[in-house]
């Protein structure tokens, strides 16, 4: 299942990003730069934008802007940047779907448990848990697994088995934060590059013109941008998924100190 959901989420983030990488509109010998420069780029596709002028511009989609000034940078660092956001989108992606679908009604949960104990009905309670999705109706589950022990061992097995489902929760988090450090590093190493090409289009020139030393440094930044973007765009998912794993947890630990209480209370009843 969760293959499925990483498939399907690589997929929609690959559908989200293909127009920014400009497939359409331009071939493979578009982006060797041996046989076609930046600028007979940039002229292929201000023909497919319907010419340079500004109104056109403005009134182009927002897919197609970013495409113009994706293509502006360094296509090689560019596209990394751009395989970062689908990475990172797709881990994003497949963790909010696993801890939405985590996310249960504990207090409903634990209130017909509480009601099943009062029955002495502990099967009961083992069946509703085993049946019921999330960490909530396992640490629950775990805890009348081991009902005939000790309060104290029943404790220690939740603590345990506590540390266990927040393990689960948070798998895949580590490599959301390695691409939110490597996409603007990208771009950080594609700006180096290509303020190094500017200096040597200008060493070829002969002189520092201002037009060859702003038109390479433009294009240098433009890959600090994207990468900067990308860092942000990623680090918004990253917080809510944070705050979900925060959310489950307290709900984790306010079901473990509520079901102690009826177990406390079924072990009186029965004489431990």
């Amino acid at each position: 299942m969760k293959r499925i959901i990483m498939l399907l989420a690589m997929v929609a983030c690959l559908w989200t990003v293909m127009p920014l990488m400009g497939a359409d509109t331009l071939s493979v010998d578009t982006l060797t730069t041996d046989t076609l420069s930046v600028d007979s780029a940039m002229a292929q596709i201000d023909a497919d934008l319907g010419g340079p002028d500004e109104e056109a511009l403005q009134d182009a989609g927002l897919h197609k802007q970013l495409k113009r000034k994706f293509m502006e940078g360094s296509a090689g660092f560019m596209s990394l940047v751009a395989l970062a956001l689908v990475l990172g989108l797709a881990f994003c992606i497949e963790r909010i779907v696993y801890l939405t679908l985590s996310e249960v009604n504990t207090k409903k949960l634990l209130k017909d448990v509480d009601a099943r104990l009062e029955q002495d009905d502990v099967e009961g309670a083992k069946d509703l848990c085993r049946n019921t999705r999330g960490p909530v109706a396992s640490i629950c589950y775990q805890a009348l697994l081991h009902i005939r022990e000790k309060t104290e061992d029943i404790d220690r097995q939740l603590t345990n088995y506590g540390t266990v489902q927040i393990s689960n929760m948070e798998k895949g988090c580590s490599w959301i934060r390695l691409f939110i450090a490597i996409a603007p590093s990208l771009g950080f190493l594609g700006t180096v590059i290509g303020m190094v090409m500017a200096f040597d289009n200008i060493e070829v020139a002969g002189n520092i013109s201002p037009t060859i030393v702003a038109k390479g440094m433009k294009v240098a930044l433009i890959t600090t941008i994207f990468g900067i973007i990308v860092a942000i765009v990623l680090q918004f998912f990253y917080s809510y998924i944070l705050s979900k794993i925060d959310r489950l947890t307290t709900q984790m630990e306010e079901g473990a100190i509520t079901l102690m209480d009826a177990v406390v209370k079924y072990k009186a009843r029965n004489n431990g």
